[in-house]
């Protein structure tokens, strides 16, 4: 077998690919598509209004009196103050500092400190960003001209009973945060458990189920056969990610994952769920993990699921309760006897440790990649050039028109054991079988996914 290379990164390079703020060459890539802002059970309180800082920006997010939407900067342009403690009235968002107001569109509609007569307002207004609510996350454009339309992702198109969202804060760099989800090796050593648990319990749990079409759990395939054939490909939605784990002569292990361009994956949780996650930038040494898990069978548990979350993440902020500032949970007892790790067993712990300790923004000029790297490295060279294409005005990978949108569906994910001589087609057999039985699914778009 041919060594695998991969030319080792320049500082410069490092720096194009994950600074993220206005005027940065990435960050005016990421500018080009939808970004999840926030959740939409944020603004589910009795005053509705978030600060946001996404992008390295600034902004208030808010519903007005009428349930609009608006997301706009968080300055107010008379003299700086903080939107983000303004009052809801007026058909806006009111300064505290002189009253005045701004609504869902930036325009100012009272200066009432002003003369009877002024026309202030009418020569005064602020930036807002278009904002659209899909499956419990608020997404916002914060670019130039018009957005590109959303693609017909399971995620976007499953109706309400059948998503949950949430979401969780990570402190370093997006671009380490999102290159976890995209290696598929690293689940049979950061993710090992020495025991099995029961599937039966093991709802919303990742890795913690039964594999597809099989009654071994994914984590005794994960410890057992530590080294899967990856193989990468483009596909409509970024990169299809593959990683197939021989069992024996008639037996293949294959867990088939998604790169969602430009810094999301679609990976399967279990047989019926699908997890969709995108990693924000906050800022270029802070971002937040959004998650949209996607039932394709019975109605989501979704008190079940934010309970489950709610143990590992704090309120207001979705900051974890494990972190860097408690080492983690490490415990030297229990990584001799329960887990690789010995830091509980939350994966989003485990994958947390390992993105932070490569420092706020990793230095990939002294990193050595390997054959199990190759995704990453895929992914990589994607988005140097869409950055590139940005750059010099293109329209770039993804950026999509109502018509090419309803054709980008799926993708299809999945982790299952099938046999060994028709295993590249029995990942496609199984997602189209559970397509079929979803209760959600439209036919015509599950023959475009297929």
């Amino acid at each position: 077998m041919r060594e695998f290379r991969w030319e080792m990164m320049t500082n410069d390079q490092n720096r194009l690919m994950t600074q993220a703020g206005a005027g940065t060459p990435a960050g005016n890539l990421l500018r080009r598509y939808w970004q999840p802002a926030a959740l939409s059970e944020e603004l589910a309180g009795k005053r509705p209004v978030r600060p946001v800082r996404l992008l390295g920006q600034d902004l208030v997010l808010f519903k007005d009196e009428n349930g609009r939407l608006g997301l706009i900067d968080r300055d107010c342009p008379h003299r700086g103050a903080d939107l983000a403690y303004g009052r809801l009235e007026g058909g806006g968002i009111r300064c505290l500092f002189h009253g005045w107001v701004f609504d869902v569109d930036g325009k100012c509609l009272e200066t009432p400190a002003e003369p009877v007569g002024s026309r202030l307002c009418d020569r005064v207004s602020t930036t807002s960003y278009p904002v659209v609510e899909r499956s419990g996350i608020i997404f916002a454009y914060l670019g130039d001209g018009e957005p590109p339309a959303f693609p017909a992702l399971d995620c976007f198109v499953a109706p309400d009973s059948h998503v949950f969202a949430f979401k969780g804060l990570i402190e370093c760099n997006w671009l380490q945060a999102l290159e976890v989800g995209i290696d598929p090796a690293h689940a049979s050593f950061l993710h090992r458990f020495f025991e099995d648990d029961d599937p039966g319990d093991s709802y919303g749990r990742q890795f913690r189920s039964e594999s597809a079409d099989s009654e071994i759990p994914m984590t005794a395939v994960l410890r057992d056969f530590a080294c899967p054939a990856i193989g990468v490909e483009k596909s409509d939605t970024g990169l299809r990610i593959t990683a197939s784990r021989r069992l024996d002569d008639a037996r293949t292990h294959i867990r088939v994952t998604n790169l969602l361009f430009p810094q999301a994956f679609v990976i399967p949780m279990s047989a019926e769920m699908t997890i969709t996650q995108w990693h924000v930038p906050v800022d270029d040494t802070n971002c937040y993990w959004f998650a949209i898990f996607t039932s394709f069978s019975a109605e989501m548990q979704k008190d079940e699921m934010r309970r489950q979350r709610l143990e590992l993440y704090t309120l207001p902020d979705y900051r974890p309760r494990v972190g860097r500032h408690n080492d983690y949970g490490y415990d030297t007892a229990e990584q001799e006897r329960q887990t690789y790790t010995g830091m509980g067993f939350d994966i989003n712990v485990h994958d947390q440790w390992a993105v932070e300790s490569q420092g706020p923004i990793q230095d990939r000029t002294r990193e050595h990649l390997g054959t199990t790297d190759k995704a990453i490295v895929a992914y990589r060279k994607m988005l140097l050039a869409e950055i590139r294409k940005a750059a010099a005005g293109e329209r770039v990978f993804l950026e999509l028109t109502d018509g090419q949108a309803a054709a980008i569906t799926g993708p299809a994910t999945i982790d299952g054991i099938g046999l060994t001589e028709t295993i590249d087609d029995y990942w496609r057999v199984a997602d189209q079988r559970r397509r079929d039985a979803a209760p959600w699914v439209d036919p015509q778009a599950a023959a475009l996914a297929e």
